[in-house]
């Protein structure tokens, strides 16, 4: 589990990484707003967002990050108490929201609560398996197959886009983690990646992007019921 902690005050960042690394997370640590934003695309599964902050506040991240994504879980980490504050938080896309001071169990408590996937397994068609916690595909007979970064990164978007169509910018933000790319470029990519997956894994959405066919989606029953009464 990959955690973006954006926090000016070291000792209490040091707090919080030692104990969450403890409970197997990754945290990658920022203390200046603009520099957390450049890295917001980089697969997190969740954010710890401090307000007052150099470079650029965490509710102005929040609002950035929410333009692109609006599924990865966001804790907000503040001392300011003010009401007006904490529902200009929520409204901007914020998850929970912890008062400073706070037990470091609290945060845990609320990690767990938000962030832990039910389900660390992608059920494919064809029987295959992306393991979402290992970052690993597994074809029909459990053997590993071997994936690309970009292809991973790919995956991980899937993964946190059920049954949502992601989009040429999502992908680009994402797989491409910021820098500029071509449609071709990423037409490729899932073209490579659909050599390693069975037919119909990856569904073109009319330019608009692609969505996963997953077991027991709303989607997969659809795409099996259309296909069963087509002429």
């Amino acid at each position: 589990m990959k955690i973006l902690l954006l926090e000016d005050n070291k000792r209490l960042s040091n707090l919080i990484i030692e104990a969450l690394e403890e409970k197997g997370y990754k945290v990658d640590w920022f203390e200046d707003g603009k520099v957390a934003l450049e890295s917001i695309y980089n697969g997190y599964d969740c954010f710890i967002l401090d307000i007052n902050v150099p470079g650029m506040d965490g509710l102005s991240l929040l609002k950035e990050l929410r333009v692109m994504d609006d599924k990865t879980p966001a804790i907000i980490i503040s001392a300011n108490v003010e009401l007006e504050t904490i529902k200009d938080a929520y409204v901007k896309g914020c998850d929970e929201y912890l008062k400073k001071p706070f037990y470091i169990y609290e945060l845990e408590l609320k990690l767990d609560k938000l962030c832990k996937k039910d389900d660390d397994n992608l059920a494919l068609l064809g029987d295959f398996i992306y393991d979402i916690k290992k970052e690993k595909l597994f074809d029909d007979k459990k053997d590993e197959v071997k994936l690309a970064k970009k292809e991973i990164l790919l995956f991980n978007l899937f993964s946190k886009n059920i049954e949502k169509v992601i989009t040429f910018e999502q992908i680009e933000q994402y797989v491409w983690e910021g820098d500029l790319t071509t449609n071709e470029n990423i037409r490729a990519l899932i073209k490579r990646l659909r050599k390693k997956l069975p037919d119909e894994t990856i569904i073109s959405q009319g330019g608009m992007g692609y969505i996963l066919n997953i077991i027991n989606s709303t989607f997969a029953h659809k795409t099996k019921l259309f296909f069963s009464i087509k002429p």
